[in-house]
């Protein structure tokens, strides 16, 4: 397996205890785009709450990656309801550390859908989306960054 499981926050190994999961995203440049994304679908308060919780987070380049002009249309508060069902399909309840998502073949999400988990000799898959560091720990959970933004199936189809 190829994952890494140190911290991102800041450089240091033991800060993100002291941290939860939207203070270590928000100090890390690669979820820019993801933490604005949560302030925009006032998620904030949940994920800052006691969890625990499972984030699958996309850096700043999966949602780069998203068909031209998705992510602006997402962060308009006309689509607020659609942008939280899209984030609420990254998070699941518990602290799911990478040692037990490898025994799993799928796990629900706090949006209701399931999301595929295949792990193999090259890594693990979420779905369409590599795991790319797993085991960022916070305070109230634990970051596995992804490399594409999971899209639940009814939002896919309306994109």
């Amino acid at each position: 397996m190829r994952f890494l499981s140190h911290s991102v926050y800041a450089g240091h190994h033991n800060a993100s205890k002291h941290h939860d999961i939207v203070d270590v995203a928000a100090s890390n440049d690669m979820f820019s785009t993801l933490v604005a994304a949560v302030k925009a679908g006032g998620l904030v308060e949940t994920l800052k709450g006691d969890g625990p919780f499972t984030i699958f987070a996309p850096t700043d380049d999966a949602f780069a990656a998203l068909p031209d002009g998705t992510l602006e249309m997402l962060l308009k508060p006309e689509n607020k309801e659609v942008l939280v069902s899209i984030l609420s399909y990254h998070v699941v309840a518990g602290k799911v550390k990478a040692k037990d998502v490898v025994k799993l073949s799928s796990a629900t999400t706090v949006e209701g859908s399931k999301v595929n988990i295949e792990a193999n000799s090259s890594g693990v898959m979420i779905n369409n989306a590599n795991v790319i560091k797993a085991d960022v720990d916070a305070q109230n959970g634990v970051i596995h960054v992804i490399d594409k933004v999971l899209l639940p199936q009814e939002v896919a189809l309306q994109l």
